[in-house]
């Protein structure tokens, strides 16, 4: 077994990386969010309330409309330039069936060589679910046992009865090291690979509350990693390397300032306009005017949510009509955005902010993450 190496993404691993980690590291890795529903709730699950035990589907940050029309899944592949899919919830196996469809969807689009994984605890797996997921297509499976209690560890076996990639994830738990070697003791040669994930402190309540009341801390204050869990991390290494299972570790920082930030980056790429700027670290500027009503501020997203979308849209084209009189512009030098209630401006160009405020409007210089929801990095009203 090979020795314990740094990767350049920050990282820590015994071997060679697992396929669904070495595209997700590059940004690669369309995140799949297939239902919110799940049959356990983990301590440490940092799903936020917003999904957790509803049905919904997302594609990294777009939120899929309608499950059975592909059109924006394919949408969000195409522009993130994805070579591969992570299928996620709370369980994919709550809804087998749609994981199936997506998997079989995926792989009709992009190729064989598209690659799929999933992630699931082992509540659910029966040999009939796996024959679905295996027969759809699946290359990569990752489960989730429960380290509290080891009634069902004896469904790993079941992993072993389809030619595909198989392995565990969990996160490093400080002071759960002999739970962890039990089950690792357990899992030896029934499994290719296992995965620890940096523990970090979630802004969603139940394991916020959970992993305080544990007396975990963060170990610095610029990151929501736990303390102790990087060093956990390298114990179970150090085991893995004994029982011969190759290994990785997950850090928060490669989750956050490599794989996200690296998959930001090739959308911002495409989908940037000549309105915009690309400032390259994944994140656009754009000149927006808004309603005062309905301009960024306290509960901005529950006052988005809030407005009556046909009589704020026509208010909308109402100011684009008169801006076009009042700057002297064309149709096409002024958008109207239709899911965050405002008007776009060419960032390039200088406007009289006099004439934008006399029709009642907020100007801003806004640099947002370029994902389907625009989040809001930072906000420069002019």
């Amino acid at each position: 077994m090979n020795k314990i190496q740094k990767t350049k993404w920050h990282s820590l691993c015994t071997g060679k990386l697992a396929k669904g980690c070495s595209q997700c590291v590059q940004g690669r890795k369309l995140v799949l969010f297939i239902t919110g529903e799940c049959a356990q709730r983990c301590f440490y699950c940092p799903i936020s309330e917003q999904k957790f035990g509803k049905d919904i589907v997302y594609a990294n940050e777009w939120k899929i409309q309608d499950p059975n029309n592909p059109v924006e899944l394919f949408e969000e592949a195409n522009i993130t330039q994805a070579s591969g899919a992570g299928i996620t919830g709370g369980d994919p196996l709550m809804n087998i069936e749609r994981c199936c469809q997506y998997i079989r969807l995926l792989k009709q689009k992009y190729g064989k060589e598209f690659h799929i994984h999933l992630y699931t605890p082992l509540k659910l797996i029966t040999i009939e679910k796996l024959q679905k997921l295996y027969d759809a297509g699946l290359d990569e499976i990752r489960v989730h046992p429960n380290l509290d209690n080891n009634a069902l560890w004896d469904r790993l076996a079941l992993l072993s009865k389809f030619q595909w990639h198989k392995g565990i994830e969990i996160p490093a738990l400080p002071g759960y090291q002999e739970k962890t070697k039990k089950l690792l003791d357990f899992a030896a040669g029934k499994i290719d690979f296992i995965n620890f994930n940096e523990l970090e402190l979630s802004d969603t309540s139940i394991p916020h509350y959970a992993l305080h009341k544990m007396n975990f801390k963060p170990k610095d204050s610029l990151s929501y990693g736990v303390k102790g869990s990087k060093e956990m991390a390298l114990e179970m290494l150090e085991y893995c390397k004994q029982k011969g299972i190759n290994a990785h570790f997950c850090t928060a920082k490669l989750k956050d300032a490599i794989q996200v930030k690296n998959r930001l980056q090739i959308r911002a790429k495409n989908i940037c306009g000549d309105f915009e700027k690309n400032t390259g670290e994944g994140t656009i500027i754009r000149y927006c005017l808004y309603l005062p009503e309905l301009s960024p501020g306290f509960s901005y997203r529950e006052k988005l949510k809030a407005a009556d979308k046909q009589k704020t849209l026509a208010k909308l084209q109402q100011k684009k009509a008169e801006l076009i009189t009042a700057l002297k512009l064309s149709e096409d030098e002024i958008k109207l955005d239709q899911l965050k209630f405002r008007l776009i401006l060419n960032v390039n160009n200088k406007y009289p902010l006099s004439i934008i405020k006399k029709l009642n409007l907020k100007a801003a210089k806004v640099e947002e993450y370029p994902t389907a929801d625009s989040m809001e990095v930072e906000i420069e009203f002019l």
